[in-house]
């Protein structure tokens, strides 16, 4: 592994992406089953729960044939987390979420094919 600036830390949240016969369920599951607090939502397709010190992001993802956990990482270099990303196996695939143009950040799956959102430092 080359010699990076690119420093990681663990994001603020967490995602589970639900086909939409999965989406109601899921959300009673994590709401009624196990207890957890809702904070504000976005959209009307995504709750998002209090984790720990965490985000736990429930989105209806009509495109979805299975339900996926997606993870944020933190890095204080997003050009640099790319290169050393890139070799470490991860494959880029920005075209899976639209991001904000001005919003620092790029989407990767890691060798497991498990999707996480680099995102710079505020």
């Amino acid at each position: 592994m080359p010699d990076s600036p690119a420093k990681f830390t663990p994001g603020n949240n967490l995602a589970i992406k639900t086909p939409p016969d999965q989406w109601e369920p899921t959300v009673a599951f994590y709401e009624k089953t196990l207890g957890f607090e809702r904070v504000p939502k976005s959209c009307d397709d995504t709750v998002a729960f209090k984790f720990g010190d965490k985000t736990l992001w429930v989105d209806c993802s009509p495109n979805m044939s299975q339900a996926e956990i997606w993870l944020e990482i933190v890095t204080n270099d997003t050009k640099a987390a790319a290169e050393l990303l890139k070799s470490g196996g991860a494959v880029r695939c920005d075209e899976i979420e639209p991001l904000p143009e001005d919003f620092d950040a790029l989407w990767i799956k890691n060798p497991a094919g498990i999707v996480h959102l680099i995102s710079g430092e505020e």
